[in-house]
């Protein structure tokens, strides 16, 4: 039972790591720490030394970026390891995101459902 749940908790974690593209993840990531940047001169005050403190601010969690892209690639990797090991198989669905399904199973709304399964 442990395996299973073990199993279970790496499909899920594969598929939350895997939902947006590397690209998505760079841009989410630019978005969010300039917001959070801005809110941050707008909090001390909107004059000089704050929007140098910000801008500081900004510039060291825009250099955190590619360090996030890279440790959400191991962490991928590290999951879909862990999948392809216990026999599961990888298969891109119609958005063109990669999946992992179990051993001689397909995609929910792949296949015929009225032909017959010996």
């Amino acid at each position: 039972m442990p395996d299973a749940v073990e199993l279970l908790r790496a499909r899920i974690t594969y598929d939350l790591a895997a939902r947006c593209s590397e690209k998505q993840l760079r841009v989410i990531a630019s978005v969010g720490f300039t917001a959070a940047s801005v809110g941050l001169c707008f909090q001390l005050g909107a004059d000089t030394t704050a929007a140098l403190i910000a801008g500081i601010a900004w510039v060291a969690l825009m250099g955190l970026v590619p360090v996030l892209v890279v440790g959400n690639r191991r962490y991928r990797a590290k999951y879909a390891a862990r999948l392809r090991a216990c026999g599961f198989t990888p298969v891109t669905d119609q958005s063109g995101r990669l999946r992992y399904v179990p051993p001689g199973r397909q995609l929910p709304g792949h296949g015929n459902p009225f032909t017959s399964r010996a």
